[in-house]
């Protein structure tokens, strides 16, 4: 089964460019285009393709506003010049993120990264032609932090010793600084690798490759860290930390 693709670009250029590099995957069904937002979600919503590359300036609804009204929610990988959107947009979770001008490379490496989720969400009762592909999406290797009002910079997850919840946003915390994401800890987490990042509390995932020590205490477990800090970790948090070390 094809994965049928929609675009929503107001730049003919960059329309152009997605056609050419859709058509070249034999498993990409462009299935329609709008140049602004309010054409976008009309069809989207008549259309329901499993993929929308979308540019996030366009006329009459921005990308943004347009992801926020859809009912019909399909996968999303954003498109636009500016990197500053790249928070907003993993925090609607996008399952990617095309910084203008991109090239084919990019393109593909994004496209498998879509095929192999959608091989777990796309099905019309025949047999698909993406069904060799059951992984899941892989593990973020960096995130889109904010260190103050105007900076916002990819970090490499392996520099992260742990993650709070704070409301709407995420605190990351690194050996040198402490970083805001958009978002719920639950949709970063969803987004770190298992083998590398564990959730021991409701509010707090842990990096297991930066812990010093662990002290029992009663049936929870007091995590150590190697930047000093002390996390407490629930009863079923324990629990699996326990398995972990078993």
């Amino acid at each position: 089964m094809r994965i049928r693709t929609f675009i929503v670009e107001d730049e003919p250029l960059a329309r152009q460019t997605l056609r050419d590099f859709i058509a070249d995957v034999d498993w990409l069904k462009l299935v329609g285009e709008a140049s602004d937002g309010l054409r976008a979600e009309a069809k989207i919503e008549s259309l329901k393709p499993d993929l929308i590359f979308l540019d996030v300036q366009i006329p009459e609804l921005s990308g943004i506003e347009l992801l926020r009204r859809l009912k019909y929610r399909p996968a999303v990988v954003f498109t636009t010049a500016f990197e500053h959107y790249a928070v907003t947009a993993f925090e609607l979770e996008a399952l990617d993120y095309l910084q203008k001008p991109f090239g084919r490379e990019r393109f593909l490496k994004t496209i498998s990264r879509i095929r192999k989720y959608l091989s777990g969400h796309v099905n019309d009762g025949s047999q698909s032609e993406i069904g060799d592909y059951k992984e899941e999406p892989e593990p973020l290797t960096r995130l889109f932090v904010r260190k103050d009002r105007d900076l916002i910079f990819p970090l490499d997850v392996n520099k992260i010793f742990w993650l709070e919840a704070n409301g709407d946003y995420v605190s990351i915390h690194t050996a040198d600084e402490t970083y805001i994401a958009s978002g719920t800890l639950t949709s970063l987490a969803r987004r770190l690798s298992e083998k590398t990042f564990l959730r021991v509390h409701r509010s707090a995932v842990i990096n297991l490759e930066q812990i010093k020590k662990i002290e029992e205490q009663g049936r929870s477990f007091l995590v150590y860290l190697k930047d000093g800090s002390e996390i407490q970790a629930s009863r079923s948090g324990s629990r699996m930390l326990k398995q972990l070390l078993a």
